[in-house]
């Protein structure tokens, strides 16, 4: 991890600005212990191990924003989201329902990635096998094959024009800057591709209950009260929870 994005944890998380900007006196000093940064003879800098497990610790606040941006999530609440409302249930399944099952179901799909993580980054960490940095740059190798998987050539070029790249050496040379916003942009058109083939069989039973009540004269009373039963009924006759949720499981490894 470089210097100065842990020198913005310091600075908002554990010492005043005159231990922030000078970490190498303080040490020096004997003055605080947890602090100490070590030169490496290539130049590169060693934390204590206090100091790791700090900015892990603070990182661990990026999680929920992490699940979101660079997982399977985004696009399994979308479907959900835009099914309940094809049924016309209004708030059933309640949103706690869905977001349970958005979550289960992103670490079922991600279960194969968050275990080369664990064996390719944890493991070797936890053994004293690689660093800090060696670690991060390892688990962040299977997110990033998941991720560029998922993507879109076409959103991928989008992102790389705006931030003035022609092009790169290969799939490891994309930042995560040009990659996480490329994978939500794809991730946000499938989701709403696949929610389009969702509605249209509650669309056409929609249409045709309204259909024939204004053929029967009676256009005061609401088609939804008359269609959510159809709707209903046809989604449980087709085993819908299973076929939405084996269709998105199997739509990330196709």
């Amino acid at each position: 991890m470089s210097p100065k994005p842990s020198t913005f944890l310091l600075a908002a998380f554990l010492v005043p600005a005159g231990v922030l900007f000078a970490p190498e006196a303080w040490a020096q000093a004997g003055g605080l212990p947890a602090l100490t940064v070590t030169t490496g003879p290539n130049g590169g800098e060693t934390y204590s191990l206090t100091l790791q497990v700090l900015i892990i610790t603070t990182l661990l606040t990026l999680l929920p924003s992490a699940l979101v941006m660079m997982t399977s999530f985004t696009r399994i609440v979308i479907v959900l989201g835009i099914l309940r409302q094809g049924l016309g249930t209004s708030q059933t399944p309640s949103n706690q329902v869905l977001l349970g099952l958005a979550l289960f179901l992103t670490l079922f799909i991600m279960g194969p990635v968050f275990q080369d993580i664990y064996s390719e980054a944890i493991v070797p960490y936890q053994n004293e096998e690689i660093g800090t940095e060696e670690a991060l740059s390892a688990g962040l190798g299977p997110l990033r094959t998941f991720m560029l998987a998922q993507t879109r050539e076409t959103d991928l070029a989008m992102f790389a024009s705006i931030n003035g790249v022609d092009g790169f050496d290969g799939p490891d040379a994309i930042p995560l800057n040009l990659l996480v916003p490329a994978f939500m942009t794809s991730e946000l058109k499938t989701g709403f591709q696949m929610a389009f083939l969702i509605l249209i069989p509650f669309l056409i039973i929609d249409m045709v209950v309204a259909s024939v009540l204004m053929s029967m004269g009676m256009m005061m009373l609401s088609p939804m009260i008359i269609s959510l039963p159809f709707k209903i009924m046809l989604f449980v006759l087709i085993d819908g929870w299973s076929l939405i949720m084996g269709t998105l499981a199997r739509s990330f490894y196709s």
